[in-house]
């Protein structure tokens, strides 16, 4: 076995091999840790005796043949800039032409896509990043140094309403501009740069995988990147409109860099039958659809008892039932935590996910997360709940609880009012469309929002509970907090990281922001001849690598 102390490894990535060789820490997140500060899949693999995962990919692409239409089962958004993309099937429908500098696997490892490597200084403030050769965009201009320093430009403009990459680059971002610092990006040559980051952040890898992060040519205006389609990608799209669906094509006048492992198919098409599960099962038993984008949990026998091939992960992907503080008496962290005694997380699993997953502890933060820390589980007294209430002259407030009108986080929601009428506590529900849902969804006072996994647990406390970050949907704002999480993100080696994250975690408990019952399995039908498209614990559609067998 490799010495983790040989000279050449990353400070962080030795100290993760420790961890993981004494069983501190699980497979997954070593390979995480490791590949973020630029250690190959490959490499990262073979310390812990593992075949990495690219090998098996380009295993299966030997097997894979051309040619086919798939269609996917999926419902689609209004589009609007990627940067501001904050649901993944805006994402997913269009990475078939825009792609990203690299890519989270299934396994926790990160692989280049784009990008060729990456390096990581030790002290996590310099990120040199290499570029793959050979790409072009599908105008035929050279994919350069100077495109991806465009991007990282765009994403830091936090001057921009709803972007939401701009909180998660601020060690590239001036603090009085709001806009990316003139020293922060190097152009190295044509195909290599260097990040100087003002402070040191090991999430930058990891952020630059995440939905929003897709790559747009530096002529690309306005919002809309169906409307003008300027990528790297082998697909383009014929016409896109939610409610109905979406066609994408391959590009014939595009000479892809990645044609000898990908994009198989000649045409993608998606199918949005809306928010019903029986509608979705009643296309697949028609044989209207060959995959859907993710199986409802409620309906997976059901699915089961077609001929279908089922993929499943546990992921840390979640429903967090949060309080507006901006909205009184919501602003009451008594109240907050008067609701949050009256409910059991284990029934909320049982009730409204079908014990599908694990049960969560109200901070967000899971056990998949590299820098977990184990805390006490939360309290439940339903007894103690109303008295609280009293103590606060709240007794008679009526808590409206609003969802989305998907069957999961209705039965979720469902699950927490029956609970909160038991003790005592006045509720009523409101179930929205999905669509109206999503356009207001960071506005309601007390509702119930889908969060999807992020590889670090820094990642979602600076997406969703830093002080100014758009995605603060709770209102929670709190400079202790803010201060502990810029010194998280500071932390490569992810055993000091826990200690501050230990913190974090206590703080959420104790501020009552939200009720957040558990951690999602996802799950996946497919008919048996799709290839290739497992389901992603981050909800990623890798459409470049599906296929049909004959």
């Amino acid at each position: 076995m490799s010495d983790p102390a040989r000279p050449g490894l990353h400070p962080a990535i030795r100290q993760s091999l420790r961890d993981a060789r004494a069983g501190l820490i699980g497979r997954r997140s070593f390979l995480t840790r490791a590949t973020a500060l630029g250690l190959g899949a490959g490499g990262a693999c073979s310390l812990l005796g593992l075949t990495a995962a690219p090998l098996a990919a380009q295993t299966a692409a030997n097997a894979a043949r051309r040619g086919g239409r798939l269609r996917i089962g999926m419902n689609l958004r209004p589009q609007k800039d990627p940067r501001r993309w904050d649901w993944p099937e805006l994402a997913n429908v269009c990475r078939g032409w825009l792609e990203y500098l690299a890519e989270y696997q299934p396994d926790g490892t990160l692989v280049p896509r784009l990008l060729e490597s990456w390096e990581v200084s030790d002290d996590a403030t310099r990120y040199t990043l290499q570029l793959r050769r050979g790409v072009r965009w599908n105008n035929g201009d050279p994919f350069t140094a100077a495109d991806v320093a465009h991007n990282f430009a765009r994403w830091c403009d936090g001057t921009v309403p709803g972007n939401s990459m701009a909180g998660r680059l601020n060690a590239l971002r001036d603090p009085e501009s709001r806009r990316i610092r003139p020293d922060a990006v190097e152009i190295l040559d044509d195909h290599s740069l260097r990040l100087h980051l003002s402070a040191p952040d090991i999430t930058l890898m990891v952020n630059a995988v995440d939905y929003p992060a897709a790559i747009v040519h530096p002529a690309f205006e306005g919002e809309d990147p169906v409307a003008n389609p300027l990528g790297t990608g082998p697909y383009l799209p014929v016409w896109h409109e939610p409610g109905l669906g979406a066609q994408l094509v391959r590009n014939p006048e595009h000479q892809w860099w990645g044609a000898a492992g990908g994009a198989w198919l000649d045409e993608i098409a998606f199918v949005d039958l809306g928010a019903d599960p029986s509608r979705w099962l009643a296309a697949m038993r028609a044989g209207e659809i060959d995959m859907l984008d993710e199986t409802a949990p409620d309906f997976v026998a059901a699915f089961d008892a077609l001929d279908l091939r089922r993929s499943e992960t546990l992921t840390a992907s979640t429903l967090c039932i949060r309080f507006n503080q901006r909205i009184a008496p919501y602003d009451n962290r008594a109240l907050r935590r008067a609701a949050q005694l009256a409910v059991d997380n284990a029934v909320v699993l049982e009730l409204g996910y079908g014990n599908r997953g694990a049960v969560a502890e109200n901070h967000h933060v899971s056990p998949l997360h590299p820098e977990y820390a184990e805390l006490p589980p939360p309290e439940t007294d339903p007894a103690r709940a109303l008295v609280e209430l009293r103590a606060e002259g709240q007794e008679d407030h009526l808590f409206e609880l609003i969802a989305a009108d998907e069957s999961w986080q209705v039965a979720s929601c469902d699950a927490v009012a029956a609970q909160l009428h038991d003790a005592g506590i006045a509720v009523r529900r409101r179930n929205l469309p999905a669509q109206e849902y999503l356009a207001g969804w960071a506005e309601f006072p007390f509702s119930a929002t889908s969060w999807l996994m992020r590889p670090l647990g820094v990642q979602v406390l600076n997406l969703a509970y830093r002080s100014d970050a758009p995605w603060n949907e709770s209102g929670f704002a709190s400079e202790e907090f803010d201060s502990l999480l810029d010194q998280a993100n500071r932390l490569a080696d992810a055993d000091e990281r826990r200690l501050v994250m230990a913190r974090l975690q206590a703080i959420l408990q104790h501020e009552g922001v939200m009720i957040q019952p558990y951690w999602r399995r996802l799950f996946r039908h497919a008919r048996p001849e799709v290839r290739g498209a497992g389901v992603h614990p981050m909800h990623e559609l890798h459409l470049l690598r599906y296929w049909l067998a004959e």
